[in-house]
């Protein structure tokens, strides 16, 4: 067996909590190594999720409005047209530049890359295997950042040509006449809009009654009506019982309000959620403690149950999100250098990028009732904000969940566009523990979408200025 190579930490996996916990690390004065699968850094955030996504929306954004909302600009557009294959090598153009970005971030701070596969053989030891054979590495501590991947359904099995998951949806060499989306979370709003707009017929099947669950109900609906006029069709508290592929097409069963109904659809694209990518790392080999879900439990420095073995990211419990598995990394490498690392994990934001965008931080309003907690909530229209109807994005609201007795902010929940970009304001006012009425007096440059934060605190206390 090849000698051991001796370092400070090894993380495994170079996704957006991997590759930051490493230059932490790494700035913190621990020698650092990264094992990566993928010859490319980044994770499923960089590779096939957040970026490409993200890619793909902005770009049929553009497409969408050149052929519905030019005209009301006086601006005519003739001959639009979409090829998707340069669409695509856009798509992957920004991939492939954001990953060369982060390799050379890591290499140029001395942190080695190794690429393979790893399985934890106990006693600080890690068994890589790659393109050049296996060797064995060790470390005094071993970070565990290997992500999640997508939930597969067990009565319908990824074919990736017509039942197909997110890594797929971001790749169509074509928009499919009809497109079945199972779920409306994050994922299956933003790849059916993105395929909407290229022309798809885009149903959402959702088993629960409304769809962006964590978003209050009157938020979600509202939500739902935008994305309804802009063409996709919605099928709620409706759960997919079956599913019969033909040569031509997908026929999908399932259970509806009214009874049996049926889908007929080219590709089924389902988004049900994400697990952790906690198979052949040799977890139960070394005796490291999973929950049912596949999560690796850990205590609040990030330590699994076995010595030197810790966990960050979409591989323990709480949301599977890329900012909170980089807030993991750094916490956790300030925690092995003597620091008091820390994750507010109430105030993780979390986004829709829909258009409108949706976005929300802390407690709704049907939350904060669940438990007890007395709330004043004021809401304010973007149709009632100027720069919202200076520029077209009328569409959307903000609310403001408040304590009732001490005006604590306890949650904002936004659909505007811009949303991602407005909610980071509620975050900062929530993390030093403001009020609504710290909110309401903190000036906001006019005109923006983002004095729709401020009229809404204001609201919530009934002392809006420019709504009713």
């Amino acid at each position: 067996m090849p000698k051991a190579i001796p370092y400070d930490v090894l993380v495994i996996g170079a996704g957006p909590g991997g590759y930051v916990c490493a230059i932490r690390c790494d700035q913190l004065g621990l020698k650092t190594a990264i094992v990566e699968k993928n010859a490319r850094l980044g994770g499923t955030c960089l590779n096939v999720g957040c970026i490409p996504s993200k890619a793909l929306l902005h770009s049929t954004e553009i497409y969408h409005e050149l052929l519905h909302g030019a005209k009301k600009h006086g601006i005519t557009a003739k001959e639009v047209s979409i090829d998707i294959s340069a669409l695509m090598k856009k798509k992957d153009g920004v991939v492939d530049k954001l990953g060369k970005g982060v390799r050379m971030l890591v290499e140029k701070r001395g942190i080695e890359i190794l690429t393979g596969t790893a399985k934890l053989l106990g006693n600080g030891q890690v068994e890589v295997s790659g393109k050049e054979g296996i060797q064995t590495v060790a470390a005094k501590e071993i970070i565990l950042a290997t992500g999640s991947k997508p939930v597969e359904l067990p009565f319908m099995p990824y074919d990736g040509e017509r039942i197909v998951h997110s890594d797929h949806g971001i790749a169509f060499d074509s928009a499919p006449a009809k497109l079945a989306v199972i779920g409306g979370g994050a994922i299956g709003l933003e790849l059916g809009s993105v395929w909407a707009r290229l022309g798809s017929e885009v149903d959402v099947i959702e088993f629960l009654p409304e769809i962006a669950t964590g978003f209050d109900p009157d938020v979600a609906k509202a939500a739902r009506r935008i994305l309804g006029k802009q063409g996709l069709k919605f099928s709620l508290s409706t759960k997919v019982t079956g599913v019969d592929i033909g040569e031509s097409g997908v026929t999908l069963r399932a259970e509806g309000p009214k009874g049996n109904i049926t889908f007929e659809a080219d590709k089924v694209l389902v988004a049900v959620g994400r697990a952790p990518c906690s198979d052949d790392l040799g977890l139960e080999e070394v005796g490291v403690v999973t929950n049912k879900r596949g999560s690796v439990t850990v205590d609040e420095a990030f330590r699994t149950n076995v010595h030197g073995i810790r966990a960050i990211g979409d591989l323990i419990p709480g949301p599977m999100l890329a900012h909170k598995a980089e807030e993991d990394g750094v916490a956790c490498a300030e925690i092995l250098a003597g620091q008091s690392g820390h994750v507010n994990y109430d105030l993780v934001p979390g986004v829709i990028y829909v258009d409108p965008e949706i976005a929300n931080v802390g407690l709704g309003e049907a939350d904060a009732k669940e438990r007890n907690i007395p709330v004043r909530c004021g809401t304010f229209p973007l149709a009632a904000n100027g720069r919202a109807l200076a520029t077209d994005a009328t569409e959307g609201l903000v609310k403001v969940v408040a304590h009732a007795e001490t005006d604590r902010l306890l949650g904002v929940q936004i659909v505007a566009r811009n949303a991602s970009e407005l909610i980071a304001s509620a975050v900062a006012h929530m993390e030093y523990g403001g009020s609504a009425e710290d909110l309401a007096r903190t000036i906001h440059a006019h005109p923006t979408l983002s004095e729709s934060l401020k009229e809404a605190a204001l609201a919530s206390d009934g002392r809006g200025l420019h709504s009713l």
